[in-house]
């Protein structure tokens, strides 16, 4: 009997999944949807503008809530607008077939993330936005609520990813302090408690500004122009005094790690997105770390983490160095084929502060 390795499954074991009809679509996927570690994921042209957020629950499909939550329908053949605000469900063109040891989770696209467009997968007797149990088989489904910016979007539009996992991989604190001595994980100054510590770069640099807010009143952007859009029509740029940021509660902000980060090829990793202990805000839409991300030898010397940052209830002061988060690290169950980087061309690898792809010069 073969003894498969436990571990995020890599892009080889992915398409093995496509080639089982583990994972299918009726438009063949196409082989640039599979990532180091992740499978991109296609909104199809049906989609519904909702009354609000919901999970169906065990014992109820999607389609039982829409007569319910569903204000009407939404065909995204030639593209719909997304407004500010709202919440809209899309089913996606991918479906799954899990084996009994394998379950997933689902995340944000970076360019989505950056974008401040809440995005999260939802499945057929749900009761938690983006984790897909073991042997669950069906239809899945994005959830998108466009935060700080109206969008076009059509049938095709990959806004979310999926990982798959078989077994328990997270790296337990006395490994990733091994790791972190060895690789330089996120930098010798790191806390590890149930993850490595990151902390936030406010440091002032001449003529640079520490990072981006929102604008509240923007144009629509459509997601499929890429290195198109001005950066001054929808974010002002931050600079701070004594290295110290307030945040305003409601706004959107994108800032840097003070860290770079490390993804060695046999790991991968996921920024945890939301920490109460260090301040009322989330810090990350999308926390899909690939394998070679930041690694040298995949061309990632000194990429930072770019963090996306919702304020919560109350203004906070943030203060350069500050502890902000944590990123786990999972084993692979195998080295990708391919790593994020040099074999990809990655628009993120060796960045530093840098908004979507859909801006000029980021």
């Amino acid at each position: 009997m073969t003894i498969k390795s436990h571990g995020v499954l890599p892009y080889q074991m992915i398409n093995e999944m496509i080639g089982q009809s583990k994972v299918w679509a009726k438009n063949l996927i196409n082989t640039d949807q599979v990532q180091p570690s992740s499978l991109d994921l296609r909104l199809s042209k049906k989609a519904w503008r909702l009354q609000a957020s919901f999970l169906p629950g065990r014992k109820c499909k999607i389609t039982d809530k829409l007569p319910e939550l569903a204000m009407h329908e939404v065909n995204l053949s030639n593209g719909s607008i997304f407004e500010k605000n709202c919440v809209y469900l899309v089913l996606l063109q991918e479906s799954v077939s899990l084996p009994d040891d394998v379950t997933a989770i689902a995340n944000a696209k970076s360019s989505i993330g950056r974008l401040d467009l809440l995005t999260r997968l939802i499945t057929d007797y749900g009761t938690e936005f983006d984790r897909i149990p073991r042997q669950y088989s069906g239809p899945l489904y994005a959830e998108v609520s466009p935060r700080s910016f109206s969008v076009l979007v059509k049938a095709g539009t990959r806004l979310n990813q999926i990982r798959f996992r078989r077994g328990k991989v997270i790296i337990n604190d006395k490994d990733l302090v091994a790791l972190n001595k060895k690789e330089g994980l996120t930098g010798e100054d790191a806390i590890v408690d149930e993850g490595i510590s990151f902390s936030v770069d406010l440091k002032k640099e001449p003529k640079q500004p520490i990072g981006y807010k929102a604008k509240a009143n923007a144009p629509l952007i459509d997601l499929a122009k890429i290195n198109f859009y001005q950066a001054t029509d929808f974010w002002d740029p931050i600079e701070v005094k004594a290295d110290c940021l307030i945040l305003d509660p409601g706004a959107f902000y994108i800032l840097m790690s003070k860290e770079t980060v490390t993804v060695p090829p046999e790991f991968a990793a996921e920024m945890a997105p939301y920490l109460a202990m260090v301040g009322e805000f989330r810090v990350h839409y999308a926390g899909f770390f690939d394998p070679g991300f930041g690694f040298l030898s995949a061309g990632g010397a000194g990429s930072r983490g770019v963090l996306e940052i919702r304020c919560y209830e109350s203004p906070f002061a943030l203060r350069n160095g500050q502890i902000i988060g944590r990123l786990i690290y999972e084993r692979m169950a195998e080295v990708p084929a391919i790593l994020y980087g040099s074999d990809l061309k990655s628009n993120y690898q060796g960045q530093k502060l840098k908004l979507s792809k859909h801006f000029k010069n980021s």
